[in-house]
């Protein structure tokens, strides 16, 4: 079968296999065969174009700028893979270093030139951020705390909305300060990382000189190569490629904080979702799962570093599927329902080991190491989902489950797959198998075309759920996405920021409301050290508050610690509370048992 992401992958290695005296004229004719209708084949002939067969812009211009873009718009012809560089033998499918080219040796492309790199956005930019550092540092190159003393600068990108694309402008604009005037003789490269380099990859190329590499999150493994031909041919260089299959699997990331007791651990890649206003099918691309040896085997490795605590990261993590051949694990195929009353707009696909069984694998890796996970679909929480997080201690009794509206024509317009009903149902059903969970939560003020009855709505599942933290924004329309073609941002600002203020608001008075049940009750708190404002000592609990610690015992505490502590005041973001005893995970619940069933 034809797969269409390996065929463009194929192709751009084609690109770069030339000897470097053939670069320019391949760059040229490629330049040609956009504005002609012909496409350049691997010996620098031409052939004709159908529009559906060649790659879109492998280079384009603007003045007297030349870009060098790579992605997967358009699919390749026959033609592009008739001379295709041979893999040398035993090579692995999924090798951790960059291609081999041959005029830039692998010890070429770093030569301790040193990078610095600013992360924007999600938890899943922080992952990304830590396999790009294993990339880099295998290729050469030295990580710098000081953007001052780095040959390149990386932002690691967010596009989720409009107000996180316009914070990464305003960088790039003082970053092409810095360099005209505080380092014209040594300015360094900038490179665009992530989902804004997905989204707007010939904007940032052909904006006044800001940038000179953009790489999307599915081609960390050539950045090395783009900054080499940055470096000796075109003006800007991308390589925006979306993956069917990269997960990365086999390249163990490089922590951003060496000393952090906690980690996230990406288990899955792309959403196959596509709600209405969401970007992240579009510069993510569609789901693919790691195989379950690698991350069991992963967490093992944590847990000998001394790590405390793991989270299990995807885009829509309970929607895992892993289908590979697992030598330690033989699928046992449960967990594979969605929640009742839930729906997919997409055929979902039979098969293969499931959230359930991944978190219950991971779970038993370490009775003393906690297990989180994020960020789930509520769709995706089958019963025996459920029975795992009830019936092991270490896994945290704190669930995230986006409600983004409570109403239901909102939803539909949302594409979510549920109702008001059947979310409040999975919210009630949740609570009788594990009572003493809590949840967090997604809310969207003034989607398209919300109307002040949904509004309502949505604060009355509020007041009625009782969530325990939330995030809430107001809606910000997206390119390419189905609202953006289908719909109207027709919601006023100002009727954007009163409707998000009176969620806000709601949210902070039924949280504190939920958080003065901990108080005078004793918890377990993972120690986590000092704050880094006010130097408080804080840490976590399992049903993630922040908690705030005080007591004589917090002076034999390390961070990693478990500590019992006592619960003495509550506010609707965080808990604090005297230390009372340095203990163990598995002692204090077996001490303090966790209720198995019952409702809340």
């Amino acid at each position: 079968m034809f797969n269409r992401s390996a065929a463009v992958t194929r192709t751009y290695r084609l690109l770069c296999s030339h000897d470097s005296r053939h670069l320019a004229r391949r760059v040229s004719t490629a330049a040609n065969a956009v504005s002609d209708g012909t496409s350049a084949a691997s010996d620098g002939t031409s052939t004709p174009l159908d529009g559906a067969s060649a790659i879109e812009k492998a280079v384009t211009r603007s003045g007297k700028r030349r870009h060098l873009i790579f992605n997967n718009r358009n699919g390749p012809s026959l033609q592009h893979f008739l001379a295709q560089p041979q893999r040398k033998p035993g090579a692995a499918a999924n090798a951790a270093e960059p291609d081999e080219v041959p005029y830039m040796a692998v010890s070429d492309w770093g030569q301790g030139r040193k990078y610095y790199v600013e992360v924007y956005g999600c938890q899943m930019n922080v992952s990304d951020t830590e396999i790009l550092m294993a990339v880099l540092n295998k290729a050469g190159y030295l990580r710098t705390m000081d953007a001052a003393d780095a040959d390149v600068v990386f932002l690691m990108t967010c596009a989720i909305r409009e107000k996180a694309e316009d914070r990464i402008w305003s960088r790039l604009a003082q970053l092409k300060a810095q360099r005209t005037k505080t380092r014209p003789e040594r300015a360094p490269m900038v490179g665009v990382l992530g989902c804004m380099a997905e989204r707007l990859k010939e904007r940032l190329l052909e904006a006044d000189k800001l940038v000179d590499v953009v790489c999307g999150p599915d081609a960390y493994r050539s950045l090395p190569r783009l900054l080499s031909l940055r470096a000796m041919s075109a003006d800007g260089v991308a390589n925006v490629m979306l993956s069917a299959d990269e997960t990365y699997a086999d390249i163990t990331p490089v922590r951003l904080d060496a000393n952090r007791i906690s980690v996230h651990l990406s288990v899955m890649r792309g959403c196959n979702n596509m709600c209405s206003f969401c970007i992240v099918p579009f510069t993510r691309g569609t789901e693919r799962s790691r195989d379950i040896d690698s991350i069991v085997e992963e967490v093992r490795v944590l847990s000998q570093q001394g790590i405390r605590e793991v989270t299990l990261l995807g885009q829509n993590v309970n929607s895992y599927r892993d289908t590979s051949q697992s030598g330690a694990f033989e699928t046992q195929g449960y967990g594979a329902d969605l929640s009742r009353g839930f729906s997919t707009i997409y055929r979902r696909k039979e098969g293969g080991r499931r959230f359930a069984e991944l978190l219950h694998r991971v779970a038993q890796v370490d009775p003393e190491m906690r297990v989180r996970f994020t960020s789930p679909h509520p769709k995706d929480f089958p019963d025996e989902l459920l029975y795992v997080i009830r019936d092991n201690a270490n896994v945290c009794r704190n669930i995230h489950l986006p409600l983004q509206s409570g109403s239901t024509s909102c939803l539909e317009r949302m594409r979510r797959g549920y109702s008001r009903e059947a979310f409040l149902d999975l919210v009630r059903h949740i609570r009788k198998v594990i009572p003493d969970v809590t949840f967090s939560t997604d809310v969207i003020a003034g989607f398209c075309g919300e109307t002040e009855a949904e509004h309502t709505d949505t604060v009355g599942v509020m007041r009625e759920v009782g969530f325990d933290m939330a995030f809430m924004f107001a809606y910000s329309m997206r390119e390419r996405t189905h609202a953006h073609r289908k719909f109207q941002d027709d919601v006023p600002a100002d009727a954007k920021a009163r409707r998000l203020q009176e969620i806000i608001d709601t949210f902070h008075v039924t949280a504190r409301k939920r958080n003065q049940r901990f108080v005078g009750t004793q918890g377990l708190v993972l120690y986590e050290g000092l704050t880094k404002r006010h130097a408080r000592p804080f840490g976590s609990d399992d049903h993630g508050h922040k908690v705030f610690l005080n007591g004589s015992v917090l002076a034999d505490l390390k961070p990693g610690d478990y500590v019992r502590v006592f619960i003495d005041s509550a506010t609707s973001a965080s808990l604090s509370a005297t230390a009372i005893k340095k203990t163990t995970l598995s002692a204090y619940y077996q001490q303090f048992p966790q209720p198995e069933f019952g409702v809340a």
